[in-house]
């Protein structure tokens, strides 16, 4: 018999605020990667991957699983150390290797080493995960700053551009790239305008490369996740926000990271060879169209 697993919490009322970007061992409410209830099969048995987020959230979740499924991982992080070697560290309890690479995705140079790395680790990458994303919360559109405003793109779709363009050398027919996009990318929460923003673009861009990319064989797809928790959301949005976090999808909550990863390990296995150009969503019941 299979036991219950616990009820996800659906209050966060009292979770301290953070700076952003925020980082797990601030949080306490912690959110669930998969620590212990992920199980692998073998369907990413020897591919190597590139995760940029790859330090908490769905970024950790996807390295756990990935891990867990045989894949070797290049693990992208802004400064969140301690919170990177704890992944590197699940990884790695796997049996599998964790390279862990920390930098600014703003920076293009960064953006070509973090590439050149995973190379020389790896010699070659068959999965490319763009996660990594950066968000504030802003009542007004004269909050925004144009440097924020650029900021914003420059990591949230901008180095996804600059990534695929160091990686494409090294990869060969039967890769595959995962872009994190958002349900804000059909349903832009207006507090959230740079961030929403980015998203939308993300799944363009995403439905454009598939195509420019499928004489290559190499697939191109996108996660739309719904309101999931991480420490992202006590980092960028006033409590009151935090507290009601996710109670207005269906479900009746917010999601958590374990619950998003299995988008991620089917685009990047060979069970996905004919799904190129899509937006999965998880988004806790809300349509995307």
């Amino acid at each position: 018999m299979s036991e219950t697993k616990p009820a996800p919490p659906s209050d966060f009322s009292g979770e301290p605020p953070q700076q952003p970007p925020g980082t797990l061992s601030a949080m306490q409410i912690k959110p669930d990667h998969g620590e212990e209830s992920y199980r692998g099969s073998g369907r990413l048995a020897g591919k190597k991957a590139v995760i940029t987020g790859g330090d908490s959230g769905i970024g950790r979740a996807v390295a756990i699983a990935y891990a867990r499924e045989g894949a070797d991982v290049l693990i992208a992080y802004l400064s969140e150390d301690s919170d990177a070697r704890d992944t590197a560290r699940l990884v790695e309890e796997a049996g599998r290797q964790a390279v862990l690479v920390s930098g600014d995705l703003a920076d293009r140079a960064h953006c070509e080493k973090l590439i050149a790395r995973a190379v020389d680790a790896f010699g070659h990458i068959d999965v490319l995960v763009n996660n990594a994303a950066y968000q504030m919360t802003h009542e007004t559109v004269e909050e925004i700053t144009d440097e924020e405003w650029t900021r914003t793109f420059d990591i949230n779709i901008t180095a996804m551009f600059r990534l695929v363009k160091a990686a494409l050398p090294h990869m060969k027919a039967g890769g595959s790239i995962i872009n994190t996009s958002s349900i804000n990318s059909d349903m832009p929460r207006p507090t959230l305008l740079p961030y929403a923003t980015t998203k939308g673009a993300i799944a363009n861009f995403t439905a454009g490369l598939a195509q420019l990319l499928g004489d290559r064989g190499i697939r191109v797809n996108a996660v739309a996740p719904g309101p999931i928790w991480t420490p992202l959301i006590p980092s960028t949005m006033p409590p009151d926000h935090v507290e009601k976090f996710g109670k207005n999808s269906p479900l009746g909550r917010a999601g958590q990271p374990a619950e998003v990863a299995p988008a991620y390990v089917l685009l990047a296995s060979d069970e996905a060879s004919y799904m190129s150009g899509a937006l999965i969503p998880v988004t806790g019941g809300k349509p995307i169209l």
